[in-house]
């Protein structure tokens, strides 16, 4: 406080501040009005560049990289008139000392913001390869829905029970996921077993015609059915078919085509087995066990040759024993 006044305690150096400043402020005032002009020029061309890239982008139809990229451009001219600004205003601040600040203060950005930084450009990259759209139904990271938007940061999802589900882009761009809707056309199966002792082709002739005549199932491909095993308690068939990739077409298509493969084959008196298992009770003490020319598997095969317990045969070993003694 002392070096703001005289030595006969006046106010004299403070005014003298105070007439420096304002002498500078005057001097820069031409610098400041020219500023200003070019933030104000920048700014409608940030603008004009903005409309022109999002109007482009949704026109291509691709709405969602319309935002990111308006506001990208936006953002950079911005950026590039607050750095002329700076050095207008202050014509001693070289343009390189700002880039090399700006480097430096963008590697020390990047590390405390890893995270963030990651997933922005993961997600531009997803918004400019387009694997998915805004509307796709896909499936990531164990959970499965409609693609609702695309942001910098993450990708929303709503699930088919009406849930939101937010994955951070990074996630997505780094790993694996399905996009049920990416084509036309989407192919179901479903296993049918008939019967033993069914015809296998007229079963499969019937299957095909109510697939094809089912509501939902594609005439082109068609319906295909073919035998795939000949397993325990019947013979299974596989009934495969075409519908619109959307889960709504899928699942409905299914249960319609299942109840008519069943009323054709139930209609024509083909089997189709409930599964069938024999259980077999009998005496695993016998005396041939581990003779495997002699062990039994399940039931014998007639009465007189029923091999013996080897209790039976021990209690008629030792009658055979105390009859030679008493002889």
């Amino acid at each position: 406080m002392d070096e703001l006044l005289d030595a006969d305690g006046g106010l004299g150096p403070i005014v003298t501040k105070l007439e420096a400043w304002t002498e500078g402020l005057i001097r820069l005032t031409p610098n400041l009005i020219s500023a200003v002009l070019l933030l104000l020029v920048l700014y409608v061309v940030a603008r004009a560049f903005s409309y022109s890239v999002s109007r482009t982008l949704r026109y291509r139809g691709r709405p969602a990289l319309a935002n990111v990229g308006s506001a990208l451009v936006r953002w950079s001219i911005m950026i590039l008139a607050l750095l002329l600004a700076a050095t207008i205003v202050l014509p001693s601040l070289r343009p390189g000392d700002l880039l090399s600040g700006l480097g430096i203060g963008s590697v020390a950005i990047g590390f405390a913001f890893k995270d963030i930084l990651q997933n922005l450009l993961s997600g531009i990259l997803i918004l400019l390869r387009q694997p998915f759209r805004v509307g796709d139904q896909i499936v990531v990271n164990g959970f499965e829905g409609t693609v609702e938007d695309i942001e910098t940061r993450a990708t929303y999802i709503k699930t088919y029970d009406g849930r939101r589900v937010v994955i951070p882009n990074s996630q997505i761009y780094t790993g694996t996921f399905t996009v049920n809707t990416a084509f036309d056309f989407r192919r179901s199966e479903y296993e049918v077993g008939i019967g033993a002792s069914d015809d296998w082709d007229k079963a499969m002739q019937l299957m095909v015609e109510a697939a094809a005549s089912t509501k939902g199932v594609l005439a082109d491909p068609s319906p295909e059915a073919f035998p795939i095993g000949i397993d325990a308690y019947q013979n299974t068939i596989r009934l495969r078919w075409w519908t619109k990739p959307d889960r709504a077409s899928v699942i409905h298509t299914q249960g319609r085509v299942i109840l008519a493969a069943f009323k054709a084959l139930n209609g024509a008196g083909i089997d189709m087995p409930y599964p069938t298992q024999v259980h077999l009770w009998h005496d695993q003490t016998e005396d041939t066990d581990g003779d495997r020319k002699r062990q039994r598997e399940g039931w014998p095969a007639g009465r007189g040759d029923i091999p013996r317990s080897r209790f039976d045969a021990a209690k008629e070993a030792s009658r055979e024993n105390q009859s030679s003694r008493s002889d």
